[in-house]
């Protein structure tokens, strides 16, 4: 930004431009200010939700997601697939939450029994299908990587790179919070850790004791947590809760420790959802949103 200040022999078109470039700098920073009430609430789903009824209140479906965006909701994120296998769900949800005008997105769970390369091709054409498969409201489909807890650095690249080359686009980091990753990125060369960098981390942090480990306690807040993982300066996305399955009957987890404290249900739905809050505004979020997705015309 300085140096185009700084520039003596600028065009006009970027004379005019400039004023919305500080503009959004000015925004995106001030919105990294935001209390965790303030941040934008995204939704994430696959086959297995709905979860079964908890509680009184109001539920949704996979064909009608408007609950969801009454209680605040801005975006939802669908899984597409995981390991070579396609969601039979997503379609549904994604056009659900596009006429509830929420952002929609979606995930891919990458798994080491399949080659990263053809997962990323499945995931691609599984979201240019989508993207060819209604009128959107939506400017653009939000990509985002799943990554294995027992994932191997050459898949997280591949895929990521694959990604990329048929895309132009630079998927969203899912990293689960596991030992093994930490010790992966962490010592990581310069080189890689710069490459991860271009990825938005996404992290999942819904208990205290979530990932703690002799080596690696528990973080105590999303802070804690990318300084575990050593390569990005902060979070972006942060999946504060997460459901468990346990005797038939699924266990909401939610984060609940210290300044960071989120009820066990979102506002009055009947049943456990998986949720996360974007690091900033909600103008902020639809920047990031068309920056990391795919165009929707």
């Amino acid at each position: 930004m300085p140096r185009l200040i700084s520039t003596p022999l600028l065009s006009m078109k970027r004379l005019v431009l400039l004023p919305s470039v500080v503009l959004f700098a000015f925004c995106f920073f001030a919105s990294r200010q935001l209390g965790l009430g303030a941040m934008p609430q995204i939704i994430n789903v696959s086959a297995y939700d709905p979860k079964e009824k908890q509680r009184s209140g109001v539920s949704y479906s996979e064909r009608d997601v408007s609950a969801l965006r009454a209680n605040g909701a801005s975006a939802l994120i669908a899984r597409a697939g995981k390991g070579g296998n396609l969601d039979e769900k997503c379609a549904n949800f994604l056009a659900a939450a596009d006429r509830a005008a929420m952002l929609p997105g979606v995930y891919y769970r990458l798994q080491r029994h399949v080659d990263a390369v053809a997962q990323a091709d499945q995931f691609v054409a599984r979201a240019k299908a989508l993207a060819r498969s209604r009128a959107w409201n939506a400017p653009s489909l939000l990509l985002c990587a799943d990554f294995d807890a027992q994932s191997r650095m050459s898949d997280i690249l591949r895929f990521m790179d694959r990604v990329e080359d048929r895309t132009g686009v630079v998927p969203v980091a899912y990293l689960e919070n596991s030992t093994h990753l930490k010790l992966l990125l962490r010592n990581a060369d310069a080189a890689t850790k710069a490459k991860l960098r271009r990825m938005p981390y996404w992290l999942a942090l819904y208990s205290h004791e979530s990932g703690a480990s002799a080596q690696f306690p528990a973080p105590g807040s999303p802070r804690g947590l990318v300084d575990q993982y050593d390569v990005w300066s902060d979070w972006t996305l942060w999946q504060y809760g997460g459901v468990d399955w346990e005797r038939g009957r699924s266990r909401p987890k939610v984060y609940n420790h210290g300044a960071n404290r989120f009820p066990l249900y979102f506002g009055n739905i009947d049943r456990p959802l998986e949720r996360n809050v974007f690091n900033g505004s909600e103008a902020a979020l639809r920047t990031f949103w068309k920056r990391h997705g795919l165009e929707l015309k």
